[in-house]
């Protein structure tokens, strides 16, 4: 069970240091940002976060589990989720911290395909855990439309 909840915890671990480290940077800046309509409420991104990171986690520990931990079979698989949790974690600093849309925009482009990659890698593997990652594929759709959007109508900001 310690495995367990370590995969399922370990998504958190740098979404909570991203947003502690970048909270102050929403009210201050992001708030008078020009965003789409169907920007969703500030409310909303910690329920999302919380319920995405657990399902990625705990995917992560199907994926692992199956392939009988740290083999060789699990460097591809386990490398595509390592470096797509990277990028999930960079993007705050980039948006909010940096303030730069740039970088986040391309960040966040990277980061759908790598995301897309460990899905498509799973589902060889376990498909339960392939099928837990189709919520977050999803919110980082939105995400990335809305990073754009943000990007297109704030080009003082670029």
């Amino acid at each position: 069970w310690a495995y367990t909840v370590g995969f399922t915890v370990l998504p958190h671990v740098g979404g909570f240091l991203g947003w502690f480290l970048n909270r102050k940077e929403i009210p201050a800046w992001y708030e008078k940002l020009k965003k789409p309509s169907w920007c969703p409420s500030r409310r909303v991104f910690p329920v999302a976060w919380t319920v995405l990171y657990t399902g990625m986690g705990y995917a992560s520990y199907l994926v692992w589990n199956d392939l009988g931990g740290c083999s060789s079979k699990a460097i591809v698989p386990l490398g595509l989720y390592g470096a797509q949790l990277a990028l999930n974690w960079a993007w705050p600093p980039l948006f909010f911290g940096a303030r730069n849309l740039n970088m986040a925009l391309i960040d966040i482009l990277l980061l759908d395909g790598l995301a897309i990659g460990t899905a498509c890698s799973w589902y060889r593997i376990n498909s339960v855990a392939a099928l837990l990652l189709l919520p977050y594929l999803g919110w980082l759709a939105m995400a990335t439309c809305l990073t754009i959007r943000i990007w297109k109508d704030n080009p003082e900001q670029k």
